[in-house]
């Protein structure tokens, strides 16, 4: 909308938000919302911080993360390693701990979007 000589256009923040959410839904491009809504994806990328600030102020930008390597499978590093084989079907074991003291565990494979809103749910309570 433009509301005065300098062409700016003024947000609603209903509009924010709602591209805002449209960015983060898996399989979607930034670029392609920020487009089709007629701005620049810097913009969109800009709401998108400050939506997440105005969610979680506190939240810290970076969490402890401790990788496991199962016991009957040495760890190696990439460089040193010959590419290996991925097997067809990938198993594996998520275990996540927030903030709050809640704690998730996933074996097997994992459905992101069902993960997602695990995770969602006990940040609500």
């Amino acid at each position: 909308m433009i509301t005065s000589v300098e062409r700016r256009r003024r947000w609603p923040q209903a509009e924010k938000e709602r591209l805002v959410a449209l960015s983060l839904e898996p399989g979607t491009s930034a670029s392609q919302i920020a487009r089709s809504a007629g701005l620049h994806v810097s913009q969109l990328f800009r709401w998108r911080k400050q939506l997440c600030e105005r969610i979680a102020p506190d939240a810290p930008a970076f969490l402890p993360v401790r990788i496991e390597t199962p016991a009957d499978e040495p760890a190696a590093c990439a460089h040193d390693a010959p590419p290996r084989k991925r097997p067809a079907r990938r198993t594996g074991r998520i275990a996540i701990e927030l903030v709050s003291g809640d704690r998730v565990h996933v074996e097997g494979a994992v459905d992101s979007r069902a993960l997602r809103e695990v995770i969602a749910a006990l940040r609500a309570r």
